[in-house]
């Protein structure tokens, strides 16, 4: 068996699913690593949440195959899903009970061994955060307590894979940075898959991204190689007495040109194109006030935007 295989934990190749005649998730593949961050994004509508379902064997894929640290999903759903936790977008939980009795729930519905289970519960509430909530109500508890209720559940089992779909949505920013913490910590021993559409989050947490659109893959690497992805090079610009906007843009070899502050201006050269010495000759003939040139880092907005909108207007 090759290397590649014996250190993933899911690998779906070909996954699509159909509703009728929509196609939600088209032919994609997908790969996750032992001790790996995946972020998993997309628009709303892109296939993510669907991707997510049948992954965690909630639904059946029309076409494809899922390997679970190695077992096939769908020929034995049981010991696949048991590598598995899961938490949706919005969490399973029971308001009325208290956190030790829903954990002890999840245990059970785990087949964590009844020996097992004070220790897991345990585990899951200190990596958590939870250790002193154990005997409050869950509806009591503020949002940002109850994610990591959601969260400890997906974790009680001590799971390979752990499989997150927009656990920050409606916290506040203190909420936010503690969950961030939570999850980096989770990817030092799981393999963790992160779905969301706030995109600072996934540079801060994850090790490589993959973009959906439409339902299918249109992204796939690691954060670092962001800095290397372009349609063509972009460069900012600061001119002092600066030309209307579609004077910049017109300019040979520039494909797009936005006002990014007064004087400060992000240029993007057509691909395959160069325009520095056009637009430094320019600057220069028509009295510019060139003040600044330098190359524009890309970002991972700048990738998402690029390829949705490339998808938009093929």
């Amino acid at each position: 068996m090759p290397e590649q295989e014996t250190v993933s934990t899911i690998s779906a190749r070909g996954l699509t699913r159909s509703f009728g005649n929509h196609i939600a998730v088209n032919n994609i593949t997908l790969k996750l690593r032992r001790g790996e961050v995946l972020g998993f994004l997309g628009p709303n509508g892109a296939g993510k949440t669907t991707t997510m379902q049948m992954l965690t064997g909630n639904l059946a894929p029309s076409r494809g195959e899922i390997s679970i640290c190695g077992i096939d999903l769908l020929d034995e759903p049981v010991r696949a899903k048991a590598h598995v936790g899961y938490l949706p977008e919005v969490p399973p939980l029971y308001r009325e009970l208290t956190v030790d009795e829903y954990l002890t729930l999840a245990t059970r519905l785990h087949r964590v061994a009844p020996a097992r289970r004070p220790e897991a519960i345990a585990a899951a509430k200190q990596r958590c955060g939870l250790a002193d909530t154990g005997g409050r109500l869950i509806g009591a508890l503020s949002k940002g307590y109850q994610q990591r209720v959601g969260i400890a559940q997906a974790i009680v089992h001590a799971p390979d894979i752990v499989i997150l779909d927009e656990p920050t949505v409606g916290l506040d920013p203190n909420q936010i940075r503690e969950i961030r913490g939570l999850i980096r910590e989770l990817g030092g021993t799981h393999s963790v898959i992160l779905s969301t559409h706030i995109l600072p989050e996934v540079e801060a947490i994850c090790d490589r991204v993959q973009i959906m659109h439409h339902g299918n893959l249109v992204y796939s690497d690691t954060i670092a190689a962001l800095k290397q992805f372009e349609s063509g090079a972009t460069v900012l610009v600061g001119l002092r007495r600066p030309p209307p906007l579609a004077e910049l843009a017109a300019l040979p070899g520039v494909a797009a040109a936005e006002c990014v502050e007064p004087t400060l201006y992000r240029v993007e050269f057509a691909a395959g194109e160069d325009a520095t010495d056009a637009l430094v000759k320019q600057a220069a003939a028509r009295d510019w006030g060139l003040c600044q040139l330098k190359p524009a880092q890309t970002t991972l907005e700048d990738v998402f935007v690029n390829l949705t909108r490339r998808e938009e207007n093929p």
